[in-house]
């Protein structure tokens, strides 16, 4: 059985420092944003905005600085990090490479596709998609179907991806194709690759969400050829890549602050009369809240120790993602607040927001069953 290892994590003096200096820039940048605007942070996509972020240092802040980073630690990262979510700063553009595709080409990449994508990545010029889910297979990364033929020169590839947030305007896809069938092991014949999104015989077709927004989208593969050198790694090792890719996805501040927004508001509201019902319900989030941080923290330190916190990683996003389900419910009781879309108070909009996208915080990156499938087998309990 593999214990659990949250060790107590304090953020260094250079990192609280750090804090300031995102506050103002934010201050400056983010301006008169309504709350509902703010709680739209995971899928802001404003490459303009990235751009100023790599700037100032804060994309690829943990890289070699020989392919544009900066050398700084994961600590220092993650306060960058929360506070970009907490204010909902607009960071679709970036912070997908800068949080799991750059860190695995940095692992398993060639050097060559290092020096081509890394510093690019890091002046906030490049974005990426993520291409894992399948219409057919959800969070079974194990049954994706879509294939890459070898032929000369590289790959052909057909089949279709779901669940890819941004690829009509990502640069990139890192994608997870099947390269080798084996009916006796599922978790073999998976290999990944860099795939440009405007390759010949890509289709993205928009999949609308329940606020009308389009970031989704099924992308349809049809006899596209992927040059040999855009393979990520060896052939037939995208399994455990990608399952170390998902550990970088699933423990960060953004799997306990997407409903960050709301939780604030509903402090400004209750907090000139706060009854026993409100304050009762309040200090549960903000302990759960202060909680759900320092396990995250813990995680930010035992990568910057050359960790795999891989198990400790699906336990916070099951955690996290169950405190950001329930404070809309919290709102809508204490307050009996009716959310609306389009129209109403600022409280009303973000509650509105935040109800129709509260159902996929606990599906995207993993779904609920998937994580404690996980958690289940480190504990060897299957």
């Amino acid at each position: 059985m593999h214990p659990f290892g949250f060790e107590l994590c304090e953020l260094p003096p250079q990192a609280e420092s750090l804090r300031s200096e995102v506050r103002e820039f934010l201050r400056a940048e983010l301006g008169e944003a309504t709350p509902a605007q703010r709680a739209g942070s995971w899928g802001g996509f404003d490459p303009e905005f990235s751009r100023k972020v790599g700037t100032r240092g804060w994309i690829g802040m943990t890289w070699p600085k020989r392919y544009g980073g900066h050398e700084r630690s994961a600590l220092e990262r993650y306060v960058v990090l929360e506070e970009m979510l907490a204010a909902g700063a607009p960071v679709a553009a970036h912070w997908i490479a800068d949080r799991q595709s750059g860190p695995l080409l940095l692992r398993f990449g060639t050097e060559a596709q290092r020096q081509r994508f890394l510093p690019a990545i890091t002046r906030g010029e490049l974005s990426f998609a993520i291409g894992m889910s399948e219409p057919d297979s959800g969070s079974d990364l194990a049954s994706i179907r879509t294939r890459a033929e070898r032929v000369p020169g590289g790959y052909r590839v057909n089949g279709a991806k779901v669940w890819t947030s941004n690829a009509h305007r990502a640069h990139y896809m890192i994608a997870l194709f099947r390269t080798h069938s084996d009916p006796a092991n599922k978790h073999a014949g998976l290999s990944q690759f860099l795939v440009d999104t405007r390759s010949p015989g890509i289709t993205i077709r928009p999949i609308v969400d329940l606020s009308g927004s389009h970031h989704f989208n099924e992308v349809v593969f049809q006899d596209v050829f992927v040059p040999e050198d855009l393979r990520v790694g060896e052939e037939g090792a995208g399994w455990m890549q990608v399952t170390t890719e998902l550990a970088l996805e699933r423990s960060g501040p953004e799997r306990y602050l997407s409903s960050f927004a709301l939780l604030v508001e509903l402090i400004r509201a209750v907090s000139k009369e706060p009854g026993e019902r409100a304050a009762v319900a309040l200090g549960r989030l903000v302990a759960h809240l202060a909680t759900l941080r320092q396990m995250s923290l813990s995680i930010a330190g035992m990568l910057e120790a050359g960790q795999n916190p891989n198990l400790e990683a699906a336990l916070v996003k099951d955690l996290g993602t169950t405190f950001e389900q329930e404070i809309p419910e919290v709102v809508h009781a204490l307050l009996g607040v009716e959310p609306t879309s389009g129209s109403g108070t600022d409280l009303q909009q973000l509650l509105g927001y935040l109800t129709q996208q509260a159902p996929s915080f606990s599906l995207r990156g993993g779904t609920r069953e998937i994580l404690r499938g996980i958690i289940a087998r480190g504990l060897g309990l299957r």
